[in-house]
């Protein structure tokens, strides 16, 4: 008998499972209208906080005022520590240099205020030049040993020039001879809004200025010596111009802080004021802040004046220092990268920002 098998039947394939709809950020090419409309917005943000300030009181004003000359201090301190990797603890000799240049020249020689502002800074880029050549040999922790030398020395030889400087006992400006200039429209009573305006205008421009010193040729330079410095020299970069400059540049710009800071105080100490304390604060901001980041030293700023101010009102003398070690201690935690950077961090989780793809090379041929 003859058994009659029943075909078998031809399998159907299995379709493939359709993958999941991912989501991820929002790219936006730089450039777009996208991109332009967000920074507007951002601008328009900032403006009106630029203007609430100035509608503040004398005491808010001079704290935003205080805010934005350490936050330009920070900035300096940035432009060499965060971009270029040298690592420098007496900052405050620079802020204090700024600051005595200032005085000396107006209380000493009877200049104005506001044009010893390019003196205070062309004094600090030149001895930044100085400071910088040590760091052609060493850098780390030997060249913040330097640079701690150089802070700790800095108030001993204030001190020392009594005849300039005040000594020990300090200089004094006095009010009326940091009077706003006939063309800025201010009165003597409103020294405080002027200081407050040209601090911020200056903030403004030295913020323009280091970022658009950062996006060139010389920003990729100093990246480069960052990352490693014998392959930035065998790639033809001049390593020791690098230093140099950033040193510079980067006393300079804490020479602007320092000679602003001088107009907001009035009165100089050295030891009260540019002692290697305030380098500490200084690297303090930094890290706060977020190194190698543009907002950084505007929040570094804010933070090590705002900070202090509100925890004094919550615990006296050291318990205001172990509540502001605690916001530290919590800032580097959550956020090693800094303020900045931990936003930045967590904004690309929705948008990211691409640059614009070239044309094809080949297309319309």
């Amino acid at each position: 008998m003859t058994t009659v098998q029943s075909p078998t039947p031809t399998p159907t394939p299995e379709r493939p499972a359709r993958p999941a709809a991912r989501s991820g950020p929002r790219v936006v090419v730089r450039g777009s209208g996208a991109h332009r409309a967000a920074q507007a917005v951002v601008l328009v943000l900032l403006a009106a906080v630029v203007i609430w300030g100035g509608s503040l009181d004398p005491f808010g004003q001079g704290q935003l005022t205080r805010a934005a000359i350490f936050a330009l201090a920070i900035m300096g301190l940035n432009f060499t520590t965060g971009y270029v990797g040298l690592l420098s603890v007496g900052h405050s000799a620079f802020l204090g240099l700024g600051a005595y240049t200032t005085g000396i020249l107006v209380v000493n020689y009877n200049q104005t205020a506001i044009s010893t502002i390019p003196w205070a800074m062309l004094v600090c880029f030149l001895v930044g030049l100085l400071v910088g050549i040590p760091a052609l040999r060493i850098r780390g922790l030997y060249l913040a040993m330097v640079t701690l030398a150089l802070g700790v020395a800095f108030p001993e030889v204030v001190a020392r020039l009594d005849g300039l400087t005040g000594g020990a006992e300090g200089m004094t400006i006095r009010r009326t001879l940091l009077r706003p200039p006939d063309w800025s429209g201010f009165t003597l009573g409103e020294k405080d809004a002027w200081l407050y305006w040209l601090t911020i205008v200056l903030l403004v421009v030295t913020f323009v200025v280091v970022r658009n010193v950062i996006s060139s040729r010389y920003g990729l330079a100093m990246h480069a010596v960052r990352q490693d410095e014998v392959a930035a020299s065998a790639s033809g970069i001049n390593v020791a111009a690098i230093k140099l400059v950033s040193f510079g540049v980067s006393g300079a710009i804490t020479g602007l802080a320092g000679s602003l800071f001088a107009m907001y105080i009035g009165s100089l100490f050295a030891e009260g004021s540019f002692t290697v304390l305030a380098g500490i604060t200084l690297l303090i901001g930094l890290v706060l802040g977020g190194e190698r980041t543009l907002a950084g030293p505007i929040i570094g700023g804010l933070a090590v004046v705002l900070i202090p101010y509100y925890t004094s009102g919550i615990g006296q003398g050291q318990a205001s220092a172990v509540l502001f070690a605690v916001v530290l201690i919590a800032v580097i935690f959550l956020a090693p990268e800094g303020v900045a950077g931990g936003v930045a961090r967590l904004a690309r989780r929705w948008v990211v920002v691409v640059d614009k793809r070239p044309e094809s090379i080949g297309r319309g041929r």
